[in-house]
């Protein structure tokens, strides 16, 4: 099995650089499927888009979009990761999928009509695949750069150092388009938004570079297998491997409910205030901004409970304030109640992304070879997760016509998954 170059763990540098991927590409998650593309795509779309054989809400179809790109990439990453494993190939591939991201997101300055619907939906595809890719390399990291006792501790900051370079991004963007005069741009049509996901494509490239630096290299050792054949031989083993282990096997069964409605939650929540309360795109991105800083505080906060109360029982509290959230999220008619929702989604946004990681990390079998494979597991689960609970979404909103019963749906996976979280026992498998 290759690995990647050795390094001393608990490098500060080192951990520093990790976290810049994360406040490189957060700027992704944060612009583009969270504050401005949702919003501007119901906008520069028809409310019904015909499709020749079928006839869809346009919020359904940026669900479905959604849903596609992560099937493909579902597809896609327990081989890649299994190859990048065995392969000693974890950097290439991480560089690989921000390229393609980063490109992809260059190429939505280019959607600004129905008539260019194509690229819009297209683009967004391929920036999800490079985004989401991406994170099977990124997180893979976490046990080969640190000891066990620091994960918590630096998977919230990996998180915070994307809150923060994400909110950052999106100021400036915010001021691009409430000002646009100031730049010698029209403040009639698109383009102050359209150059917002120009600045997210160079963003994203730009500073990744500090992490592919500092990052362990990958190793020079040439496999004399097939690397396909191998990959997918370390997945079937990672997997002979989890279903003997409890503790594993039901938190992957939480974490799989709690991702799909958490994940869809996140994507949708934009697109949802402005197709249902009439939200203008400078009041979604205060909304957003709104919850980012919030999610900073939760990310720590959540941090600290777990240590004091331990990581089961933070996740349980995260679960139970997502299912308050979409029950009110069902009454909701004004805006001001739609500001407070949005608050505490923020809160644990950041905690529960963070905490699944570092629980997930705690889990797996100490000093084992297969980290990536691992990892991929995780993450395959995680995208299976968001294609089902997108879907979910999307149909919902196709049969009903609208999204409040969606919402309403997605308080199940919570539910499901705190089941699942009673009956995990923390003990190093």
């Amino acid at each position: 099995m290759s690995a990647t170059t050795a390094i001393p763990l608990n490098n500060k540098k080192t951990i520093n650089g990790w976290a810049m991927f994360d406040w490189a590409n957060s700027a992704f998650a944060l612009v583009i499927t969270a504050a401005i593309f949702p919003g501007y795509f119901e906008t520069v779309t028809d409310s019904v888009i015909d499709f020749g054989v079928i006839e869809l809400e346009n919020t359904a179809v940026f669900a479905y979009a959604t849903s596609i790109s992560y099937l493909i990439i579902t597809l896609l990453s327990p081989l890649l990761s299994g190859i990048a494993d065995y392969g000693g190939k974890r950097k290439f591939f991480l560089r690989v999928f921000t390229t393609m991201g980063s490109l992809a997101c260059l190429s939505l300055f280019f959607f600004d009509s129905m008539s260019h619907l194509a690229i819009g939906i297209i683009g967004y595809i391929l920036a999800m695949i490079g985004f989401a890719g991406g994170l099977v390399f990124y997180n893979s990291y976490l046990p080969e750069i640190a000891t066990e006792d620091q994960y918590d501790r630096i998977s919230a900051k990996g998180f915070a150092y994307g809150y923060v370079g994400s909110i950052l991004l999106l100021c400036i963007n915010l001021f691009v388009i409430m000002k646009p005069e100031v730049f010698g741009l029209s403040s009639d049509g698109y383009l102050p938004i359209r150059i917002a996901f120009l600045t997210v494509g160079i963003w994203w490239i730009g500073f990744a570079q500090i992490a592919f630096r500092r990052l362990p290299d990958d190793s020079d050792e040439k496999p004399t297998e097939n690397l396909i054949a191998k990959g997918m031989a370390e997945l079937k083993k990672v997997w002979q491997q989890v279903k003997h282990m409890t503790a594993l096997k039901t938190f992957l069964g939480a974490f799989f409910c709690i991702s799909a409605g958490a994940q869809t939650v996140i994507f949708l929540a934009s697109i949802f205030g402005k197709k249902e309360l009439g939200f203008e795109t400078t009041e979604l991105i205060t909304i957003i901004l709104l919850l980012q800083v919030i999610g900073i505080l939760g990310a720590y906060f959540f941090s600290w409970l777990s240590g004091k109360k331990g990581n089961i029982f933070a996740l349980i509290i995260i679960s139970a304030i997502f299912v308050a959230i979409c029950l009110a999220a069902y009454f909701v008619t004004v805006k001001s109640q739609f500001y407070i929702i949005a608050a505490c989604v923020g809160l644990v946004m950041g905690g529960v992304q963070s905490l699944s990681r570092s629980t997930y990390s705690k889990l797996i079998p100490a000093n084992t070879k297969d980290v990536t494979s691992y990892f991929s597991f995780y993450d395959v689960l995680e995208k299976i997760a968001i294609v089902v609970g997108t879907s979910t979404f999307g149909v919902i909103n196709q049969i009903t016509g609208g999204m409040r019963n969606s919402i309403v749906t997605l308080s199940l996976f919570f539910i499901v998954g705190i089941f699942f979280l009673s009956k995990v026992k923390m003990q190093k498998a």
